[in-house]
């Protein structure tokens, strides 16, 4: 029968694996012996790792400019680039104003706000100055998930009252890489889906998640993130998506909806923008472009992130850029940068009503020490504050009329001005060789030409973040009509120097 056979197979294959040996041939099929020795565990070179002693330097009010070199060859490692031009960097000691002063006394006019972060400039108003000292006095730290603190309830009041649409809960990362890390995570568990897409020409942050949602050259730095799609945007690098804006904003769309279809709208928790476009070069969208985008976003149930951790708190006109966009509000917002006038690291996020409501009983899932800390929170309340009753709005309005003014008259005047684009306090020109080509490419190494321009813009005491082969312009809110003039007569100067380079 088959159980018969079944069992004497069975049986035949236990006389021959035994720990023993085969029954009739004891040697063959015994309990396997490893070939070779177990291995030696490794024993580590015993390295000093005691604590170490405190030097007398450290005791010192002043350091000698010896002592800082030193410490900088020895010590400080550079971010994004390499190190090696470390000591090559002007020593600032201290800032007023727009200007900062370097070692020598030499002022320089910040035409950046440094990484378009030092929106109040370098005078801290008294006002910050108490509130922060205040809190450190009252209370210096609160874990957030153990106590509540009142400076939390009071700027989650005040941004609820003032952040448009029903954009009404808030929370409070480090900054703005944080801050888009949490949005992306919020929005993959309110939607249970997965996938974010976002826009080639784009920069999100340097954390993990938000640098692979980036569209520029750093995003490599990541390396391979599952979960993230990039789309084009209208504004390309190599092709047209038209000739005018129109078309630009319904071409850059349909593709966007024909690719939403073929990744699944089922698999998309949100797609991840820049309101306006910021260390890419300042791209205003089309007008329907945002409005489309959120759209496509409420058509295929996709939660629409939008950033804006540079163009946030009034560096376009408004409190948030998306508000000069017909009806747009997005469903997770973020913000960094002007949040504290960068006085102090903080970031930003917002949540509409329903999202707010889902995690009324859902875990939230994101969290981190030093978020909502109460000393930040002071600082960026009384910031927000100031700016609300000094209409910044307004003053914002006012630089924006002077900024297309002179950007107009560099455009036309200087050969190496490709084209330029501006918006409130935030502007760029895109900048190019005696070929009518770019000087590089973003992220590719520095030619003569965007050598030659940060050696001038030195020469001429301006302070900024150049990214060749774009020149970003966008002040400190706080610049007079006077300074603004002054910055753009520099900044002539200095392109009047590239114009002659060969």
């Amino acid at each position: 029968s088959f159980a018969s056979l079944a069992e004497a197979t069975w049986q035949h294959y236990a006389d021959l694996s035994r720990t023993a040996g085969s029954t009739q041939h004891g040697t063959v099929n015994r309990r396997y012996v490893p070939p070779l020795g177990p291995l030696a565990l490794p024993t580590a070179e015993p390295f000093d790792n005691s604590t170490g002693r405190m030097s007398d330097k450290h005791l010192k009010e002043e350091w000698s400019e010896a002592d800082i070199a030193t410490a900088v060859k020895d010590s400080v490692v550079m971010t994004w680039s390499s190190s090696a031009n470390r000591s090559s960097l002007p020593l600032i000691v201290r800032g007023e104003g727009i200007y900062l002063y370097d070692k020598a006394g030499k002022a320089y006019m910040d035409m950046t706000s440094q990484a378009v972060c030092a929106n109040m400039g370098y005078t801290v108003d008294e006002a910050v100055r108490k509130a922060v000292m205040k809190q450190m006095t009252d209370l210096a730290y609160a874990y957030p998930g153990l106590g509540m603190v009142e400076i939390r309830a009071r700027l989650c009041s005040l941004l609820k009252e003032i952040t448009p649409g029903d954009i009404n809960g808030f929370l409070f990362p480090l900054g703005g890489s944080e801050s888009n890390e949490g949005a992306i995570r919020i929005a993959r568990r309110y939607t249970g889906k997965f996938k974010i897409m976002s826009a080639m020409r784009s920069y999100h942050g340097g954390t993990t998640g938000p640098l692979a949602a980036t569209g520029d050259f750093r995003t490599r730095f990541a390396g391979e993130q599952p979960g993230f799609i990039k789309i084009f945007q209208p504004h390309s690098l190599r092709f047209s998506t038209g000739t005018t804006d129109e078309e630009a904003a319904q071409q850059a769309l349909k593709m966007l909806e024909e690719q939403i279809l073929a990744e699944g709208p089922e698999t998309i928790a949100a797609i991840l923008l820049e309101t306006i476009v910021g260390a890419n070069g300042v791209f205003l969208h089309p007008v329907g472009y945002l409005e489309g985008i959120r759209a496509l976003c409420d058509k295929y149930n996709i939660l629409l992130i939008l950033d804006e951790v540079m163009c946030g708190f009034w560096r376009t006109g408004p409190l948030f850029a998306f508000s000069h966009f017909r009806g747009v509000v997005p469903d997770i917002l973020t913000s960094a940068k002007g949040l504290t006038s960068s006085f102090l690291p903080l970031g930003m996020i917002g949540l509409r009503q329903k999202i707010k409501e889902h995690f009324e009983h859902n875990a939230l899932g994101w969290g981190a020490t030093y978020a909502n800390h109460p000393v930040l929170l002071a600082c960026a309340y009384e910031v927000v504050r100031k700016n609300c009753l000094d209409g910044m709005e307004g003053k914002v309005a006012n630089i924006e009329r002077i900024m297309l003014e002179e950007m107009d008259t560099l455009i036309k005047r200087h050969r190496c001005v490709l084209q330029g684009r501006a918006i409130g306090a935030f502007g760029c020109l895109d900048l190019v060789n005696s070929k009518g080509e770019p000087l590089n490419m973003l992220g590719h190494d520095l030619p003569k030409e965007a050598l030659a321009v940060k050696k001038s813009m030195v020469e001429h005491g301006l302070f900024g973040l150049f990214r060749s082969p774009l020149m970003h312009i966008c002040p400190p809110l706080i610049i007079t009509e006077e300074e603004l003039r002054e910055m753009f007569r520099r900044i002539s100067r200095v392109l009047s120097d590239l114009d002659a380079v060969a």
